[in-house]
């Protein structure tokens, strides 16, 4: 099949500081977009539920977005790579633009659940061709300034999500959640058409491995499926989620088989026996496992056992992606100065220990300025690992790989993120179960108290007044008992940081490297 290489062959002029800065735009509109949608309907959520008729399956309409945006992400990496990132990225434009429409005119839950799947199939574009085409614009030993801008566009999206959605569910229509992406949808469009028309790609023919991105895509499926209702939906020994469990295996098995014997692999095995790419991943999925845990059951706390309405749960939030964001650009900037990455991720790890030792003593110190401490340190440790994590993926690997590369980094993140998830509610409904049992007369919060507990956010009066204090106390517990295991990923993340070999930067950006193989 005639494929694409992602770039010419012949010696481009190298972008100048202003064409950049429009190329920065364009893609970080893209990212916005995609980092956007996986936190704006959460607020939107109850209105939702109450027009479409079926509160039972709300959580699936952020679920259905994450599975697919995750599993289809190696996969534009590594066509990307064969068919050149605008085309990729205008393509994934194409697709986030259609399905918002449908999603915006969606009359039942169903149809909903639905276009957020094929939704998701733009958005794992999103992000991952925003990292991969930076990479051709930009050299290794300067892009770190700039993923700090990428990583700042993330963190903003994740703290106005909430915010947004809840103004449109409040104040126009849960719809306009969907119609605000059309727009944004336009401008990054128009952006790439206008900006990467220098990136053209020669015919090349190439094979690609199709068997190899359906067991992929299957096995990641069933992953998420078992982190995604496991503990909610089903318990974690149900025969159908062990099952579930079961089948991911045999497909991640046979796609390792594939990918081994397939001549152009969508996740080539010659990544992971690169120790720099492979210990950069890591660092990747635990920052994620801390980050994204944060963030979905800190506000569960505040709103729980500090009582504090959804509003200014999002507000004490904020503290996260503030701190991030100013260390984001700082790292980013000392990085493309000195050309060392390893020290950062080091104080990173320290910070991000420090942030969940902080979190952890929640029962000894319940206090709003102390959250906010621990808040602090561990944006901080992402500020200083987030900028860093991608430009050493890209900077380890051939340039051949730069887009499966960078791929690979967005889905062991998103991975990372939903291991977070199921594994802070596994610990924190198993605590609260164990907990609640010494207290006298919670017989009344049901069999699964853990649960019943989580849904006293959603629907007040749960706790009767005679356990109130009691039960607040063993929340409490229960969610210092999360940020330890929280604290325990966060030390794995500091001895990956330790082993982290350094690397020079490169000075040719992947436009130069590719022209430099072909002469």
């Amino acid at each position: 099949m005639a494929a694409a290489e992602p770039l010419s062959a012949s010696s481009p002029p190298a972008f100048t500081h202003r064409e950049t800065l429009t190329i920065l735009f364009g893609l970080a509109v893209g990212m916005f977009l995609a980092a956007l949608d996986q936190t704006i309907v959460a607020t939107a959520l109850p209105r939702i539920g109450a027009e479409l008729q079926g509160f039972e399956h709300l959580s699936w309409i952020a679920s259905a977005y994450l599975l697919s945006s995750t599993a289809t992400t190696p996969i534009y990496g590594k066509l990307s790579d064969l068919y050149g990132r605008k085309a990729l990225l205008q393509t994934a434009l194409v697709i986030f633009f259609l399905t918002s429409a449908l999603c915006a005119l969606a009359t039942t839950l169903n149809q909903l659940i639905l276009f957020r799947v094929l939704q998701g199939l733009g958005g794992g574009g999103l992000m991952a061709m925003a990292h991969a085409t930076i990479a051709d614009v930009i050299s290794p030993r300067d892009r770190g300034k700039y993923q700090a801008y990428f990583a700042s566009t993330f963190a903003a999206a994740a703290m106005m999500g909430p915010s947004l959605g809840g103004f449109f569910a409040d104040y126009l229509s849960w719809r306009w959640v969907f119609w605000i992406n059309l727009p944004l949808c336009i401008v990054a469009i128009v952006m790439s058409q206008m900006t990467l028309k220098r990136l053209k790609p020669k015919r090349v023919r190439h094979k690609i491995d199709y068997l190899g991105a359906l067991l992929i895509v299957s096995a990641i499926w069933c992953t998420l499926m078992v982190t995604t209702m496991g503990g909610k939906e089903l318990p974690w020994t149900s025969p159908k989620l062990l099952g579930l469990a079961a089948v991911a295996a045999v497909l991640f098995g046979a796609a390792i088989f594939q990918e081994l014997r397939a001549s152009e692999p969508i996740l080539p095995p010659r990544l992971f026996v690169n120790d720099i790419y492979v210990t950069v991943t890591l660092m990747t999925m635990l920052i994620a496992v801390g980050m994204l845990g944060t963030v979905c059951f800190l506000p569960l706390y505040f709103q729980l056992v500090l009582g504090l309405d959804s509003t200014s749960s999002g507000l004490m939030l904020s503290m996260l992606p503030l701190s991030m964001i100013a260390l984001a650009i700082f790292t980013g900037r000392k990085v493309a100065k000195t050309g060392r990455y390893k020290i950062f991720t080091m104080v990173g790890g320290g910070f991000g220990i420090a942030g969940m030792l902080v979190l952890g003593a929640l029962p000894a110190v319940p206090w709003i300025g102390f959250v906010m401490l621990g808040l602090a340190f561990f944006g901080l440790g992402c500020g200083l690992i987030n900028p860093i994590t991608i430009t050493v993926c890209q900077n380890a690997v051939e340039v051949r790989d730069l887009g499966t590369a960078t791929a690979s980094n967005s889905f062991f993140r998103s991975m990372g993120g939903s291991f977070g998830i199921a594994l802070f509610g596994a610990v924190l409904i198993a605590r609260l179960d164990a907990l609640l049992e010494a207290i006298p007369g919670h017989e009344a919060l049901g069999p699964e108290p853990g649960l019943t507990l989580l849904n006293a956010t959603v629907t007040p009066g749960l706790i009767p007044d005679a356990l109130r204090a009691p039960v607040i106390a063993a929340l409490a517990q229960a969610f210092s008992d999360v940020f330890h295991v929280g604290t325990g990923a966060a030390v794995l993340l500091f001895i990956a940081a330790l082993c982290l070999r350094e690397a020079p930067l490169k000075t040719a950006s992947g436009i130069a490297a590719r022209a430099a193989q072909a002469d």
